[in-house]
């Protein structure tokens, strides 16, 4: 993914909630990286978790391209490019309220 898009991504992360903050270093003191990380789902899953279980977060995200690819992104990356995508946009505005949709959604998706 290029830099361009990933910065475009960041900025329209902040009014959704649909990404997440990780660090490799810091993924023991927070387990819902390995949530995120380890998810098993596949885009279609992830986006059928979302629409199911918060339809505010869904109707943005559908509204949303630089969010949409970052999740098909992400969930078609190895456990080591997700991290690195992760370490990304953490710190970024918006991120700490994106959290736990993102992670909600992982951690649901194989339900979907």
């Amino acid at each position: 993914m290029k830099k361009v898009s990933m910065t475009r991504l960041v900025a329209a992360v902040g009014g959704l909630a649909v990404s997440a903050t990780a660090a490799a270093g810091i993924a023991s003191a927070q387990p819902y990286v390995d949530t995120m990380v380890n998810s098993p789902c596949t885009y279609d899953q992830a986006i059928a978790a979302v629409n199911a279980e918060n339809p505010t977060a869904a109707s943005y995200l559908m509204q949303s391209p630089p969010n949409l690819e970052f999740i098909r992104v992400f969930l078609s990356s190895s456990k080591d490019q997700r991290l690195n995508l992760l370490n990304q946009i953490k710190g970024n505005p918006g991120i700490d309220q994106a959290l736990p949709v993102f992670t909600q959604m992982m951690a649901s998706c194989v339900n979907y």
